[in-house]
């Protein structure tokens, strides 16, 4: 599995975030099309290749209708390319700005999309960070702060154009450098307040992210951008064992005074420090690897309604799976093993959500290595209609392979033939083409 290593020494923003992803080889056309599934009106992108103190990378603007043909940074940041000023004290009556829409209406629009269901809870997920920051700032339920930062249209580009440019570049771990964030003072609705904005700093601090500040007089790290990070990436360092493959660099709009404007991302392989040998392979074999947390929780006075439940909100939210075991605890009672899979990145998140919403009191997290089967998909032919077949291969060679249910399902129900059918149709199909 491939690694994303954001070195972030001058800060990081949504436009800077998707441009250096560009520059790793991002196509820009598929980019454009995926944000179309939005159904989202009065804007257009600007990608181009440009120089910032001498470093070569790529600009990404987002120009709204009403943008003037020449555009400036605005007084507080870099996250916006426009002539429009935004603020970053940005809780206010929904009725002020055409422009703005609070986290309830863009997680509709999100949800309602086409986009892939990976890229909505991730997009979701993003502006649930900033909504939530706010919505303490200013003491309001995070489904009804309205703010230009998350509601303002470039900046719903930004967010969803980050997670849909992550899924294109084949969803590698991310990690990054240590969060190095500006001094002075950015410009809020009824004045000036220091950075790190307040938003920017309870993002971070609700993911436990520590953050130092240099002598930047500029603020480096953007809300979007923090909640970038707090969504993505699994630890904060300095790179450790990286093979660079592809180095791409995303190009800020202002000119700092002590360090180039812009964000430099290495996409790679990461290599074990003590066999120097790819973490991707292992002994010759071109099994995939990656790293997972594992929470779980021993429950002998949760019922079975209260348990279905967390596990279909855990599913919506977003685990990689979730399941229970059933045990025998001290006192000879019978109880259920909670367990939970997902990404480093998510273990506070889903922690929170088993504390909150089952009987217990406390949650065990340990970190798992995973050799997974490299996969691919393919659609096989039958009698039925087509159905998606997932292929897992070893050494080149095809080792399992099994017809995607939700396929056959939905082929049974056009076909109005049982699954069943549908799945040995399927599985008969699979063996004909070997």
């Amino acid at each position: 599995m491939k690694t994303l290593y954001l070195d972030i020494f001058s800060g990081i923003a949504g436009d800077m975030f998707i441009a250096a992803l560009l520059d790793l080889g991002v196509d820009a056309k598929k980019l454009e099309r995926e944000l179309k599934k939005l159904k989202l009106d009065g804007f257009h992108l600007h990608i181009s290749r440009e120089q910032k103190s001498s470093i070569a990378g790529i600009k990404f603007d987002v120009h709204l209708a009403h943008d003037h043909d020449h555009h400036h940074e605005p007084d507080h940041g870099h996250e916006h390319s426009h002539g429009h000023e935004h603020h970053h004290d940005e809780a206010h009556a929904p009725h002020e700005h055409d422009d703005q829409r609070n986290f309830s209406e863009i997680k509709k629009l999100i949800s309602h999309s086409k986009l892939s269901a990976w890229v909505k809870q991730k997009s979701i997920a993003v502006f649930q960070r900033i909504a939530v920051a706010e919505g303490r700032i200013h003491g309001l339920p995070p489904n009804e702060v309205h703010f230009h930062e998350v509601g303002a249209v470039d900046s719903i580009v930004d967010i969803v154009g980050a997670a849909i440019a992550l899924e294109l570049l084949g969803k590698p771990r991310v990690f990054a450098s240590p969060v190095v964030e500006g001094t002075g003072w950015i410009n809020c609705a009824h004045g000036k307040f220091p950075v790190p904005a307040p938003a920017t700093l309870a993002i971070l601090g609700a993911r436990k992210i520590p953050v130092s500040q240099c002598d930047e007089p500029h603020e480096l790290v953007t809300p979007t951008g923090a909640a970038l990070l707090a969504e993505f990436v699994e630890r904060f360092g300095t790179m450790e064992n990286l093979v660079a493959e592809k180095i791409g660099f995303g190009l800020g709009t202002r000119d700092n005074l002590t360090r180039p404007n812009v964000l430099r991302a290495v996409l790679g392989t990461q290599l074990k420090a003590a066999t120097g040998k790819a973490e991707a392979s292992t002994a010759g074999l071109d099994w995939e690897t990656d790293r997972v947390a594992v929470l779980e929780t021993n429950l002998d006075d949760c019922t079975g309604e209260i348990l279905g439940a967390f596990v279909e909100t855990a599913l919506k939210a977003g685990v990689l799976d979730v399941f229970h075991t059933p045990i025998q605890m001290k006192k000879n009672r019978p109880a259920v093993l909670l367990s939970v899979l997902c990404t480093e990145a998510d273990a506070d998140k889903f922690s929170e959500l088993i504390l909150r919403e089952t009987t217990a009191f406390g949650v065990r997290k340990t970190i798992a290595e995973r050799r997974k089967l490299r996969r691919e998909f393919t659609d096989v032919k039958t009698a039925f209609g087509t159905v998606t077949v997932k292929f897992g291969r070893l050494g080149g060679k095809v080792v399992q392979a099994a017809p995607e249910f939700e396929s056959a399902k939905k082929l049974a129900a056009k076909a109005g033939a049982p699954v069943k059918r549908i799945y040995e149709a399927a599985v008969q199909a699979v063996k004909n083409l070997k």
